[in-house]
């Protein structure tokens, strides 16, 4: 069976807290985007096996969370050997969750091909256990993401027909390094009610916590953002920790797009 992991982008995050675990609460709209790795998983008559092509993918093989996610259900069900690909485009460290999406689809294309009959709630459980945002993936729609990222309430924003433009300056921030400039404050106003206003008004109110730690150590950063805004954009933002930025259009942005052939830059409507 063959899937497509896609990325996600944040519409906002707003770092509430530290935790005593460590961790940090948040509050952030996670919208799903057709940007996609692809995944194949086969049942296998030898011992089981997982590969990778496109993009490199440091650390080994058996460190991915694909496998990862593999080994967690091994551990309750029989599940015969596998043959696992995936086919890496979606940057990382660029706050798209790709990894996190490539193990939630491995758990829920285990889940198919092996008649686990797994419900989405255990689903997600399983999820939670591999990182912060895999759950999300699970259902794969727009929710407002809460606590550690992994808790959901349900969002009523659809931004079908919107252009979205997505610039990767090949620039891996990794989330720690993007923690470890915060300082976390509750916010003045609910990103669930900013969300509800006009997205022309998004520009002053929907802010991502981490863009003002990160963007005086990486100006490449806001210089996109302004040429964001520069070409159309009614809204632009960081996504995640970083450091893809991205832009939402209501017509497609001119070619030819302004940014340097090292970048991987995606377009697509959502």
């Amino acid at each position: 069976m063959i899937q497509f992991p896609n990325a996600k982008i944040n519409l906002g995050l707003q770092l509430v807290e530290k935790r005593p675990d460590g961790f940090h609460n948040l509050v952030s709209c996670f919208y799903p985007v057709p940007w996609t790795d692809a995944l194949e998983i086969l049942p296998a008559q030898a011992e089981s096996t997982f590969t990778l092509s496109g993009l490199p993918v440091p650390g080994a093989p058996t460190g991915n969370l694909c496998w990862k996610a593999y080994e967690l259900l091994k551990k309750d069900f029989d599940l015969p050997n596998i043959q696992m690909h995936l086919h890496k485009v979606i940057p990382m460290g660029a706050g798209l969750g790709g990894g996190s999406a490539d193990a939630a689809f491995t758990l829920k294309t285990l889940n198919q091909v092996f008649e686990l009959s797994l419900t989405i709630e255990k689903l997600e459980d399983y999820a939670r256990q591999l990182g912060s945002d895999c759950a999300f993936f699970v259902q794969n729609k727009p929710v407002l993401a809460v606590e550690k990222g992994d808790v959901f309430e349900p969002l009523e924003l659809d931004l079908a027909g919107w252009h979205l433009l997505l610039v990767y300056p090949n620039l891996a921030i990794s989330t720690a390094e993007a923690y470890a400039a915060v300082s976390p404050c509750f916010p003045k106003n609910s990103l669930k009610t900013l969300l509800t206003q006009d997205m022309a008004a998004w520009k002053e109110t929907v802010v991502n916590d981490f863009e003002k730690s990160l963007f005086p150590q990486y100006p490449v950063l806001p210089q996109i953002k302004a040429q964001l805004y520069e070409m159309g954009a009614v809204y632009a933002s960081m996504s995640g920790s970083g450091s893809t930025m991205y832009g939402l259009f209501q017509t497609p942005p001119a070619a030819p797009l302004p940014f340097p052939a090292e970048y991987s830059v995606w377009q697509g409507v959502l």
